[in-house]
């Protein structure tokens, strides 16, 4: 049996109530602010005009990501893949969902809005001092704030060293991609993958 609509999703779940409920804010106040500026990591989700989604992750020293007002905040697009699914997706349809984390925080913030990319000066000189500054970054207008409560890093464990997977539990990125690909060459080894990461961070 599946669930068709929202009336049905309630049937089972039921409402929100009290803080749950309440919560939602439209703009940033002194907590959630606090929180980005801790932050050295969160996903971005997107989708296209087709309705197919996207969800990728964003990384940078706490506070990466810069907070122009109560209702803007700007976020460096740095060197990647050049596949720039997100960017493709903000420029169609202009909705964005952020879900920010903080290493040892078991909450976390989420930030939905619209989003423009932007290569404006005074937008690009909040990253001038970076290692390799972007050459665009992402205009976020905030519609909506929430803190989110520690029940799924909780159950996770996200932080605790009890978690931590070794990195040999799987193979190297260069062997998955070959198998993945069906490329019979010699892979890039895990040690010359992180020198070749190393020279875009």
């Amino acid at each position: 049996m599946y669930i068709k609509s929202e009336e049905e999703l309630r049937e089972v779940f039921d409402f929100p109530k009290g803080r749950a409920k309440d919560k939602q804010l439209t703009k940033l106040e002194k907590h959630s602010i606090a929180f980005i500026n801790l932050s050295p990591f969160f996903t971005l989700a997107s989708y296209n005009t087709e309705g197919r989604t996207d969800c990728s992750p964003r990384g940078g020293k706490p506070g990466f990501v810069k907070i122009i007002n109560e209702r803007c905040i700007v976020i460096p697009e740095s060197k990647g893949n050049n596949r720039l699914d997100s960017l493709v997706n903000l420029v169609e349809t202009k909705n964005i969902g952020c879900l920010f984390l903080i290493p040892g925080v078991d909450e976390s913030l989420r930030i939905n809005g619209t989003a423009r990319i932007s290569t404006a000066a005074n937008y690009l000189a909040l990253f001038a001092e970076e290692p390799n500054p972007p050459k665009a970054c992402i205009e976020v207008q905030i519609t909506e704030v929430f803190l989110h409560c520690a029940k799924a890093l909780m159950r996770s464990k996200l932080w605790s060293s009890e978690s931590t997977i070794e990195r040999s539990s799987l193979p190297t990125m260069g062997v998955m991609i070959n198998d993945q690909l069906a490329i019979t060459g010699e892979p890039e080894t895990q040690e010359d993958m992180l020198k070749r990461y190393t020279k875009d961070l």
